[in-house]
């Protein structure tokens, strides 16, 4: 496997168990602000959503799997930014939230090139 796609199988591991296992700190180091209960129960949805991800790609580490990966990460931050448009009270939390995503993006986009 390259180090591109081992790169980010790490990265999204790290980051999925990080928000299931400790969402509170996370979000508030990002974001600068304490999150809610609600914030916290769907930053824990996320972190199964990349754990489950890692695992994908790691099963199966085809250019097909990076592809379809990169695609779920453009939909989340592109849903970020639509977010972030129409809910003030969102808006810090989701655009903290495209740069992870659009970055999860691009690696799995270079991942299918590598």
């Amino acid at each position: 496997m390259s180090p591109t796609r081992q790169l980010l199988q790490l990265a999204r591991a790290s980051y999925g168990a990080a928000l299931l296992l400790a969402p509170e700190p996370v979000i508030r180091l990002a974001t600068g602000r304490r999150p809610s209960p609600r914030t916290c129960q769907v930053a824990r949805l996320l972190g199964v959503r990349h754990l489950a991800q890692a695992a994908l790609t790691a099963a199966v580490p085809g250019p097909a799997t990076f592809i379809l990966g990169a695609s779920v990460d453009t939909v989340h931050a592109a849903s970020m930014l639509v977010l972030a448009s129409v809910s003030p009270p969102a808006r810090r939390p989701a655009l903290t939230d495209l740069l992870p995503e659009s970055l999860f993006a691009a690696l799995g986009a270079l991942g299918v090139l590598s």
